[in-house]
């Protein structure tokens, strides 16, 4: 680990975390070997429900929870008010880099956003725009690790086009009633309740008149259909139905019509460390190739001697680095800006975000399939751990937005897209007043 520029808080946390993840992990991942190794996929999923992890595998996550609570770890991002103790974001980004730069494992097993040092934008958003008796429902047993609340924003005809989405929701007296359907509704299978985004006003293709709703999992017309089966599995991504679902006035989370708001703030704190796990994962392949090609023997040399495979891991540790200073730097702008209490503060540097966010799950990705190339017919083997590591980060080149979102975004910024259109608007008012004349 290379302590460079790292706060002295910072790196104490991390050894603190290391001798942890030494004594309390290490020892359930030896007595369990069978979830860690080249079996790791079948023993984690269960194949007669949907291919849902197995309960033993659910068990041994909760385990690792449990422990990282006990140990005053898995609160540490968490405002105070939380019980947490205000972790900023560049400390985030550089605790994640770290624990995927160890490799895959209980102290931070991605697939299920499972950590040390929890990973929760839901407990923000409920912290920040949840009532008093959501949170008290909610909040606490979502940050001490008991209860998961399932994210339905994603739907069937539309991923990265959220402000086309077609579930509905209509006032019925106190009541709401929501119909429509979700996709990849992530932890549906042991959520204690689902955030279901809905449009209750508003037109088609407008982020106004989108509404959060909390919907309880047990919620009469709620279903599950099926699973999708995924590149990495076992698998939590359900395709959800609503038809007719009834839920409270007191069900909506945040502002009526402002529900994406919420979605905004959990997909940016999600897009920072999303950019950091995929560096350190992208280390750890780096690291691991470096030392393979330095023992390897080829025509009686070691592997390393040849510029072939030397230039190509020269590539990708210089993408590495340059990447990076740029997630530490934009971390940092993070929590300056975040002082603001706007939605706007909150989700500052967004196109600096979608800048890390891209290049560093592409990295993730390439560096594990060079780190299979350079391993040989054993790199494409279950045995080392690059195909588990490559098939989970190229998931992220799609969630939290697609690369092209992402670029997408960076472009708004770039050539402020709200100023263009008013400027268009203005254009066709007057040449319709010219018209008129």
């Amino acid at each position: 680990m290379d302590w460079t520029g790292i706060p002295d808080d910072v790196a104490s946390l991390l050894r603190d975390i290391d001798a942890f993840i030494d004594d309390k992990l290490a020892p359930i991942e030896a007595a369990n070997p069978e979830y860690f190794d080249h079996r790791r996929e079948f023993t984690r999923t269960d194949v007669e429900r949907g291919g849902i992890p197995t309960q033993r595998w659910r068990e041994l996550l909760f385990e690792a929870r449990r422990l990282s609570i006990e140990a005053g770890f898995y609160r540490y991002p968490f405002p105070e008010a939380l019980g947490g103790q205000d972790g900023s974001n560049l400390a985030m980004a550089i605790v994640r880099e770290h624990l995927a730069h160890r490799g895959p494992g209980l102290h931070a097993e991605l697939s299920h956003e499972a950590s040390v040092v929890a990973n929760e934008p839901l407990a923000l958003v409920l912290h920040e725009y949840g009532t008093a008796e959501q949170k008290a429902e909610y909040l606490e047993p979502l940050i001490n690790g008991e209860t998961y609340l399932a994210f339905g924003l994603t739907e069937p005809g539309h991923g990265s086009d959220a402000t086309w989405l077609e579930t509905t929701a209509r006032r019925d007296g106190d009541d709401w009633i929501i119909d429509g359907a979700k996709r990849f509704n992530s932890v549906i299978d042991v959520a204690v309740a689902n955030i279901v985004f809905a449009r209750t006003s508003g037109q088609p293709g407008k982020a106004d008149g989108i509404t959060a709703f909390i919907v309880p999992r047990d919620a009469p017309g709620m279903t599950v259909p099926y699973y999708h089966w995924c590149f990495n599995m076992p698998t939590d991504h359900a395709e959800t139905l609503l038809e007719g679902v009834r839920v409270p006035s007191s069900a909506i989370l945040g502002q009526e019509g402002r529900g994406l708001d919420c979605a905004q703030l959990f997909v940016h704190e999600n897009r920072i460390r999303q950019a950091a796990s995929s560096l350190g994962a992208a280390q750890f392949c780096i690291d691991r190739s470096v030392a393979y090609a330095s023992e390897r023997l080829i025509f009686n040399r070691p592997l390393a001697d040849y510029q072939g495979i030397q230039w190509q891991l020269v590539e990708l540790q210089t993408d590495a680095e340059l990447l990076r200073n740029t997630i530490r730097k934009t971390a940092w702008e993070m929590d300056q800006a975040g002082d603001g209490s706007s939605t706007e503060a909150k989700v500052a540097v967004t196109d600096k975000v979608s800048m890390v966010n891209y290049r560093g799950n592409q990295l993730a990705c390439r560096a594990a399939d060079r780190a299979i190339q350079v391993h040989g017919g054993v790199g494409y083997t279950r045995h080392v751990p690059f195909e588990h590591i490559y098939r989970h980060h190229r998931r992220y080149r799609i969630t939290e937005g697609s690369d092209e979102l992402q670029m997408r975004r960076i472009a708004s910024k770039m050539f402020d897209f709200k100023d263009l259109k008013a400027k268009a608007d203005e254009a066709a008012a007057a040449r319709g007043v010219s018209a008129a004349r």
